[in-house]
């Protein structure tokens, strides 16, 4: 088989640093999805679902059959990072957290992630990021250890 497909489907999760709430502006928030979206379609990976709100990200993209998760994600944070401390004032001092959550997502669960990355403002009135990104881990079982979790 001389040609190499694959189509990797990942929900990728990551904060601002010290979770402070920089998005606040649904302008600004909807100008940061886009260019998250950018970011992916740049390293090949398919944007299909980017949102999120005023503290942190959730990106449902393709991965490119040539990249590793930690290049894509090391890429995208450093990219908009740039992008965002351009903006100037409050925001020259603009980092993503260090760490991310990054899950495998089935075809056949690709609507019901879109929904819920779209609805994430209508889920973030009853529920904490932390507590959002813990209950992530926990049906994905994944480990963790609470104090290296956050930054």
């Amino acid at each position: 088989m001389p040609q190499s497909l694959a189509r990797v489907l990942i929900h990728t999760v990551f904060s601002i640093k010290g979770r402070e709430p920089a998005f606040h502006d649904p302008a600004l928030r909807s100008e940061v999805h886009a260019y998250l979206g950018g970011c992916a379609k740049a390293l090949d990976c398919l944007p299909i679902q980017i949102g999120g709100v005023a503290d942190h990200v959730h990106l449902l993209t393709t991965l490119s059959r040539t990249l590793a998760i930690a290049e894509f994600v090391k890429e995208i944070k450093r990219v908009s990072t740039g992008w965002v401390q351009e903006r100037g004032g409050m925001f020259r001092q603009f980092h993503w957290q260090a760490g991310y959550g990054c899950f495998s997502v089935s075809e056949s669960n690709v609507n019901a992630v879109t929904r819920y990355i779209e609805r994430q403002e209508e889920h973030h009135r009853k529920i904490t990021f932390q507590d959002e990104y813990r209950e992530l881990l926990r049906r994905h079982g994944q480990t963790w250890e609470e104090a290296y979790v956050w930054d």
